[in-house]
């Protein structure tokens, strides 16, 4: 039987300003709001998003492929009141999902307070145990933070979750739980190839990519796409409620700030 229970305990304080993103404040706000600026915009209308897949490497790396994500967001600024970050653990062995005890999650740009009520819905789960620990030097979570924050402001709540050794059934059930109406926005955090020749990950990642716009958990494998598991479960979950997804960008590594023999996938899906 399960004995955590989730309680207000402290501001989990940014473990990437200075390496990720910029820490101070206004160099922050300026170069996140340059990536939206400059974002690559769709060519057609699209629909709110209940949903957006982004990455979540350096910013030098993977935020203007992050931008074209956040910049759908705008026009819901005042209407999300809930955001349900969900990445993969980076730093730390995790069995199912973890939640924080957090309070609230801190970048430079301030505090985002966490959604205690459904931290506490979703504990209730079997594959969901509080681990502080998995989220104290978590990047994967945190680089979306300030993206969230100019896009919407601080009028919406967070429940941050970082997904290791679970099944995407696991995942969908959670995201079932707090799926909600209009005021739910769910972030999915994933960087998508690693490590390959410049042309092969534009192969790869295009393979990834049709699946995502396919809602195809099956055409993704192990190394699509290091938060496969919860991508895989939000797609059903989006076939169910008739939702599809949109590409707004693709690239990697070596069409922003690297080289090009080693490269790291980076896509932005919307998906409404």
């Amino acid at each position: 039987m399960k004995t955590h229970l989730w309680a207000q305990q402290m501001v989990r304080p940014p473990a990437v300003a200075g390496t990720f993103y910029p820490a101070d404040p206004r160099r922050l706000q300026e170069i996140v709001a340059r990536f939206l600026q400059t974002a690559v915009s769709p060519t057609a209308s699209l629909p709110p998003a209940k949903a957006i897949i982004a990455p979540h490497a350096g910013y030098i790396y993977s935020g203007p492929i992050a931008a074209a994500a956040y910049a759908q967001l705008r026009s819901l600024r005042g209407q999300i009141r809930r955001v349900v970050l969900l990445g993969p653990a980076h730093t730390l062995y995790v069995h199912g999902l973890a939640a924080s005890s957090a309070a609230a999650f801190a970048t430079p740009l301030g505090e985002v307070a966490v959604d205690g009520t459904a931290m506490q819905q979703l504990l209730a789960l079997p594959q969901v145990r509080l681990l502080d620990a998995a989220h104290s030097r978590e990047h994967g979570l945190e680089v979306h933070l300030p993206f969230l924050q100019l896009t919407l402001g601080s009028d919406f709540r967070l429940v941050p979750l970082v997904v290791g050794d679970a099944l995407a059934e696991e995942v969908t059930a959670v995201l079932e739980q707090v799926w909600g109406g209009d005021e739910t926005l769910i972030v999915i955090s994933s960087d998508l190839s690693h490590y390959l020749p410049y042309e092969v990950a534009r192969q790869v990642d295009g393979q990834t990519a049709v699946a995502i716009e396919q809602l195809d958990p099956s055409g993704l494998g192990e190394n699509s796409a290091c938060g496969r598991l919860p991508i895989c479960g939000l797609l059903p979950l989006a076939q169910q409620h008739g939702l599809r997804a949109y590409r707004l960008d693709l690239r990697n590594s070596g069409d922003t700030a690297g080289p090009r023999d080693r490269v790291v996938g980076y896509g932005a899906w919307l998906v409404g």
